[in-house]
């Protein structure tokens, strides 16, 4: 009987060891997806702010201030325009010698 007994009790202590065990492996489980999902939270913060920062950066005015400003650029005009020929691409005359 007491060898039943000392089994038994053996059996209890292993049984509430490894139910401790799950409650931790639980709670640090817990604490790790909270991690998680507070830097889930921060991250999509940052992505907005950026989102927003792009799309500031991309309006059609700033583009244009930009091209005038640090690329010396200029809006075309008929007076500006520069007509290039490329003389191996100009059709020659029937009957003129090559």
């Amino acid at each position: 009987m007491t060898r039943l007994n000392l089994l038994l009790l053996m059996v209890v202590i292993a049984s509430a060891l490894v139910l401790i065990r799950s409650a931790y492996d639980s709670r640090r489980l817990f604490a790790e997806i909270h991690r998680a999902e507070v830097e889930a939270l921060r991250l999509e913060g940052d992505y907005k702010r950026l989102e927003a920062e792009r799309q500031a950066q991309a309006t059609s005015l700033r583009v244009e201030r930009t091209a005038r400003e640090k690329l010396a650029m200029r809006t075309v005009t008929p007076a500006v325009t520069m007509y290039v020929v490329d003389p191996a691409a100009t059709p020659t005359a029937p009957g003129a010698a090559r």
